[in-house]
């Protein structure tokens, strides 16, 4: 079988937990059988990397609102590089991508859906245009990928697509190594932290789904126990200056720091002594595997997803979602018994990368290619 030429797609070029399993697939897929290539928008974290493991890539100018623009650009993209396999990545992309595939007759499309967003939109109306908008892209989409059990179960109810194009591939990263402990004291010098503070954390984009606001809340019952705890956040996003306006009115602008975007997150999450994750809600979050794999003791919510990856009092401690005061209780359960933390670490690290790890990804993600297509090349098929 002659090689395969597959272009990786998704809107925006920062480093989130789309764009590293974009990344992630364009680095390991097998050079012998697939010829890879990727495209969003221009500049960016994810373009830098792309180039670091000479992937070919190919901006385009992509947004919510960017229409036939952006169609015309991936469809010449498509063409003038002969694709066989257009994976989208993401609402926009998959909006944008599969249309552009239509028009440029890319033979395989496969579209991967990070977390079902759509159906936590406040208006009842969006939730039911993008409903029909998926069952309608679908039609011309080979394979609609989803990340989680929860999630494809969630597709399967509410017939986004036939059920023989309905797949899941969870997500997987490699094992992250400790960084030099010398990097870790550097960057706690860096940051202010004293000898004997504890250090709360969490990496995350700043937006409604992923709870931020949640755990500024938690952080004065925290503080009142346990006055020497530092919160750091590292991640952007469009509530950073609301976020920010609440940290100053509620006084902890010493105590609660919104550190922006970040190169170090390794460094940073080895630095935590305890790893929040306050979402409403998730598709299968990277950032769970990577603390697990440093051994962090985990306070999450208790939400889809999030359950695929945690064992509530085994790997991690499951809180409701957006109730600070059981987050907070959970963050003080953990910093008051050290054994407790390091039993939940040490589980964690033991159990949860083995299971999400990039090797099995990249090979379900190859399968499903050749796969896919096989079966179009193969005689008389449309």
């Amino acid at each position: 079988m002659r090689t395969i030429k597959v272009l990786e797609m998704i809107d925006r070029s920062f480093l989130g937990g789309g764009q590293m399993i974009v990344l992630s697939i364009a680095r390991g897929l097998d050079r012998s059988a697939f010829a890879v290539a990727a495209c969003s928008r221009a500049g960016g974290p994810l373009v830098e990397e792309l180039g670091k493991a000479s992937v070919p890539h190919f901006a385009v100018p992509i947004g919510k609102t960017s229409g036939l623009k952006t169609v015309r650009a991936v469809a010449a993209v498509l063409r003038g590089q002969a694709i066989d396999v257009l994976h989208t990545h993401g609402g926009v992309a998959g909006l944008y991508g599969r249309w552009a595939a239509r028009r440029a007759g890319t033979p395989v499309v496969v579209h991967t859906v990070h977390g079902i967003h759509y159906l936590h939109y406040r208006n009842p109306l969006f939730r039911r245009v993008f409903v029909r908008l998926e069952r309608l892209l679908s039609r011309s989409t080979d394979a609609v990928v989803f990340v989680s059990e929860a999630d494809l179960a969630r597709a399967k109810s509410l017939r986004l697509a036939s059920q023989d194009r309905l797949r899941l591939i969870r997500n997987g990263v490699d094992t992250l190594s400790a960084p030099e402990p010398w990097r870790v004291e550097a960057l706690r010098k860096e940051l202010g932290i004293e000898p004997g503070e504890v250090v709360i954390g969490a990496l995350s984009r700043l937006h409604r789904q992923k709870g931020v606001g949640f755990l500024v809340e938690a952080a004065a019952p925290v503080l009142e126990r346990f006055p020497h705890a530092r919160f750091l956040v590292g991640g952007g996003g469009p509530l950073e200056a609301a976020l920010d306006r609440t940290v100053h009115e509620r006084g902890l602008d010493r105590t609660f720091r919104l550190l922006g975007e970040r190169s170090d997150s390794k460094e940073l999450l080895a630095l935590f002594d305890v790893f929040a994750l306050p979402s409403l809600w998730e598709g299968l979050p990277l950032v769970l595997i990577e603390a697990a794999g440093l051994g962090k003791p985990i306070v999450a919510s208790d939400i889809d997803g999030v359950r695929e990856v945690l064992r509530d009092g085994a790997t991690g401690l499951l809180v409701p979602p957006g109730d600070p005061a059981a987050l907070a209780g959970a963050i003080l359960r953990v910093l008051g018994d050290r054994a407790l933390g390091r039993g939940l670490g040490e589980r964690a690290r033991a159990e949860i990368p083995p299971a999400f790890s990039r090797p099995r990804m990249i090979a379900e993600t190859q399968a499903l290619y050749k796969e896919l297509f096989e079966k179009k090349a193969a005689p008389g098929s449309p």
